[in-house]
């Protein structure tokens, strides 16, 4: 019986020891091309993996302080105005206007028709020469009536 099994134990090892060395043959030898080629692209992939950190890496930003000259404050040319005849409320309608509200959001806001709105607009228009509400707004600014 002990003979038995020590047949068996040793039958055993070989076909252990057969099988790992036809795994071995066959992994290393009928596909070492594939194994290296696996090897090959492990190594570029974490080169290029660290490369990209490397490269990609935040570096200290150096801040410089750079004193810029306040702007000053806007005055309005009254005697622009005064010389256009504009009222107050024509006045306040077109900085409402820059503002880009409409004529309903203008009546809204101050509590008049959205008819009051217009007139006072084209009173405007009139008043500094524009056909359209950007064209007003834009001469507004180059003759210093709005900011």
């Amino acid at each position: 019986m002990m003979r038995h099994l020590l047949v068996c134990g040793v039958v055993g090892g070989v076909a252990i020891a057969l099988l790992q060395w036809s795994q071995y043959r066959f992994l290393v030898i009928d596909h070492s091309v594939e194994i290296y080629g696996a090897l090959v692209a492990a190594i570029c992939s974490a080169f290029g993996i660290w490369l990209g950190l490397k490269l990609t890496r935040r570096r200290p930003v150096e801040v410089r302080e750079i004193l810029v000259p306040a702007a000053a404050p806007f005055v309005r040319n009254q005697e622009r105005v005064g010389k256009l005849g504009i009222t107050p409320r024509e006045m306040e309608i077109l900085e409402l206007v820059a503002a880009g509200l409409s004529n309903r959001e203008i009546a809204e806001r101050l509590f008049v028709s959205e008819n009051t709105v217009k007139t006072h607009c084209s009173r405007v228009f009139g008043k500094l020469g524009a056909e359209r509400r950007t064209q007003a707004v834009q001469i507004a600014k180059e003759t210093g009536i709005l900011p």
